[in-house]
């Protein structure tokens, strides 16, 4: 798991970006126990700015017994988080080739609507007694 990814992650969930140290043990425990999924995205996010050092670049700063997030760190993790154009499609696409022989059609059961039909008879018989 990347420590700094995780910390302005958790940093940005909260309201003003600022959370106490306790909360961000709490949260951090949470995600450090949560599985691999969380450990390999970390990873993955801080391997595409690999200088990352929340403390020296200034993109979390401490007060009052806790960290906040500042406008430079989000817009460093909204980099990391920013999905990839995608790539332009192929300029000759691929040619498709049909299956030798035609698909067969799939004939529906009659008994569903022979049970269909019976309640609708049913429906008028009950309608014509009353």
């Amino acid at each position: 798991m990347n420590f700094q990814v995780t910390v302005l992650k958790i940093l940005v969930s909260y309201p003003d970006g600022f959370a106490l140290m306790a909360d961000l043990k709490r949260d951090m425990a949470i995600l450090a126990t949560s599985g691999s999924d969380w450990a390999e995205r970390t990873r993955r996010l801080g391997s595409l700015v690999p200088d990352l050092d929340i403390f020296s670049q200034a993109l979390i700063e401490r007060m009052n017994g806790g960290w906040r997030i500042t406008q430079k760190g989000r817009a460093v993790l909204e980099f990391m988080e920013a999905r990839p154009s995608r790539p332009e499609p192929a300029k000759d696409p691929p040619e498709y080739s049909s299956p030798a022989a035609p698909l067969p059609v799939l004939a529906r059961s009659g008994r569903r609507g022979r049970r269909q039909r019976r309640r609708s008879d049913h429906v008028r018989r009950s309608a014509n007694a009353s």
